[in-house]
């Protein structure tokens, strides 16, 4: 099981209004019926041809024999079907040959891949975004070359970023592009950890690729993008000569094992051609618009894996008879389910509020989406933009606690590879690294998101929590939780301009030093946030009693368990305490 089908409909249409979207003159032609559709077709091929083979593409990993790579036959027949569907460019307009779908339901449709085979359902993510990208920025010419082939699934698209002494600072890379007398470039350099960068799956590999034109200055400013195919294309669109962009080697991680993980040369013979997109030295902010789909892409992975283990965990102890309750001595008497032990009641509930509360927060960011493009609003893209550190990282953190929870509910069933929730955990463990690190993306949201445009994401994302409050408060049923949030919001806010004054006198290393546990505090608040409003909606829905009581009880749970975390956290915080900073090298 992928997702639980109620909780997702819940939240599409009871908690984030999809309908309403229907109102928008973009999304005028669509209703409940086409959103259902879709979702109901993309569950049939992820349930189809995206879950049968996720523990087989774990456990035969693609190959290279120096020449070419090979994958298990069965990710290319999901490639084919996901992009047979239309699935690539369904966001893309009607005479465009896509769905025009809202953001909102198309994120709904891919974490249900991610949450069936991650691995396999990392090729067409990673071509929908460089696509977009493409889509966005390239040129006519390129638009005409390139996205008829990756919208129909001929092409695959990546992103080349990382280097080998490059991580997170990307002002530093070394990958050159050198201008020639035709206007294209020549690119020499090395690229690694670039998922999909070679398969058998495609006749053909949209590269993205950053790199600094010769003469141009050090750091971001100096950064351009490209558009590097493994084949060249002659102008009608079809395959030309291969590219001097040559696969090193492909590294074995942990998970996401069934996507190849390459280390790409680019001009080993000196004749590696890439053309530039747009405009020379703006390529990190060309790039952002990939990275940021691809950063919300991997929190909502993160909740859909970490969704997959619960219900996996959930499964197993309605089915496992083991012990009895404390209080019962009678050892003649039957054993209860283990779902029946406070304990395990403890992890499932644990794993329940990480899950929904992240797929929520993912799918918020992607309302905020058509609010922002088919909307015309403004300010949600400013709210967005604040948000995306924590869509990206409390989903990777939560999401992997909860496989690590569900491995504990499954006891030594659980770190068998014949159950899946271990293959689970070292999937979803990849997710706090990619994209950014937690500590990377703190960094971000504490040392810049906050204070943009005077800290009116700040205020735009109060404006929604009170309203949430207010709206809480008219239920008796919240009142107790809606004074618990109260107190935690005031908290929180006191932090925050406690962090914000000391920014503005100049404290930037001692107020940064612990960003990652500012990012922690937000993502806990945010996400408690919507578990109040979810459970306003539960109350206001014509859902039966017992989903509406499970998302009560969620709720509770979330912000008498986990909301009270910050305190300590707002603490360290407001101390600026300097005990890691303080720690010496030769300490260790």
């Amino acid at each position: 099981m992928i997702i639980n089908q109620d909780t997702l409909n819940f939240l599409l249409y009871d908690v984030f209004q999809a309908e309403a979207l229907t109102e928008l003159d973009a999304y005028k032609d669509h209703d409940r019926s086409t959103f259902d559709g879709v979702i109901d077709t993309s569950l049939k091929i992820a349930q189809d041809y995206f879950l049968p083979h996720n523990a087989k593409a774990d456990a035969n990993e693609p190959s290279f024999d120096g020449e070419s790579v090979s994958t298990i036959p069965e990710v290319k027949e999901a490639w084919k079907h996901f992009t047979e569907a239309g699935l690539i460019n369904a966001r893309h307009r009607f005479d465009e040959g896509g769905m025009q779908l809202p953001a909102l339901v198309h994120s709904a449709c891919m974490g249900l891949f991610t949450g069936a085979n991650p691995s396999t359902a990392g090729y067409p993510f990673l071509t929908s975004a460089a696509s977009n990208l493409i889509h966005a920025f390239g040129s006519e010419t390129q638009k005409s070359l390139y996205l008829d082939g990756m919208f129909s699934g001929r092409f695959a698209g990546t992103m080349a970023l990382t280097e080998p002494n490059v991580g997170s600072s990307l002002g530093d890379l070394t990958t050159k592009a050198t201008p020639q007398d035709d206007g294209s470039y020549r690119l020499k350099g090395q690229k690694m950890y670039i998922s999909g960068g070679d398969q058998d799956i495609t006749e053909n590999i949209i590269h993205l690729v950053l790199a600094r034109v010769e003469g141009a200055p050090q750091g971001v400013k100096g950064i351009s993008l490209f558009i590097c195919p493994k084949f060249l294309l002659n102008d009608d669109g079809s395959l030309g000569k291969r590219n001097d962009v040559m696969l090193a080697g492909l590294l074995h991680k942990m998970g996401y094992r069934g996507t190849t993980s390459t280390v790409l040369n680019f001009g080993e013979k000196d004749d590696c051609t890439a053309f530039l997109i747009g405009e020379e030295g703006k390529g990190l902010s060309y790039m952002f618009k990939m990275m940021n789909e691809a950063r919300i892409g991997v929190g909502l992975g993160a909740a859909m894996i970490g969704y997959r283990g619960y219900l996996e965990s959930l499964a197993f102890a309605k089915d496992r008879p083991q012990g009895r309750k404390p209080s019962n001595r009678d050892t003649t008497s039957a054993p209860v389910n283990i779902v029946e032990h406070a304990d395990v009641k403890r992890m499932l509930l644990a794993q329940k509020v990480y899950v929904e509360g992240s797929l929520a927060l993912c799918l918020f960011a992607s309302k905020l989406v058509d609010e922002h493009e088919a909307g015309g609003d403004e300010n949600a893209l400013v709210l967005l933009d604040l948000l995306t550190p924590v869509v990206k990282s409390y989903p990777s953190t939560y999401g992997c606690k909860a496989n690590e929870l569900a491995i504990q509910v499954l006891g030594g069933s659980g770190y068998i590879r014949e159950y899946p929730v271990e293959q689970c955990y070292r999937d979803n463990r990849l997710n706090p690294i990619h994209e950014g690190t937690h500590g990377i993306q703190s960094l971000d949201l504490l040392g810049r998101k906050l204070w943009q445009k005077q800290g009116l994401g700040q205020q735009l994302l109060m404006q929604r929590v009170q309203a949430t409050l207010a709206r809480a408060k008219k239920h008796e049923r919240l009142a107790d939780l809606a004074e618990h949030y109260s107190t935690a919001l005031k908290t929180f806010i006191e932090t925050t301009t406690a962090l914000g004054m000391a920014l503005q006198q100049g404290r930037i290393d001692e107020t940064l030093a612990n960003s990652a546990l500012y990012l922690d505090v937000m993502g806990r608040m945010v996400v408690g946030w919507l578990w109040l409003d979810m459970a306003c909606a539960a109350l206001e829905s014509d859902c039966d009693e017992a989903f509406v009581s499970g998302k009560l009880q969620a709720a509770r749970y979330f912000i008498r368990w986990e909301l009270p975390e910050i305190n300590h956290l707002s603490e360290l915080l407001k101390g600026f305490d300097q005990t890691c900073v303080e720690m010496e090298v030769d300490w260790f």
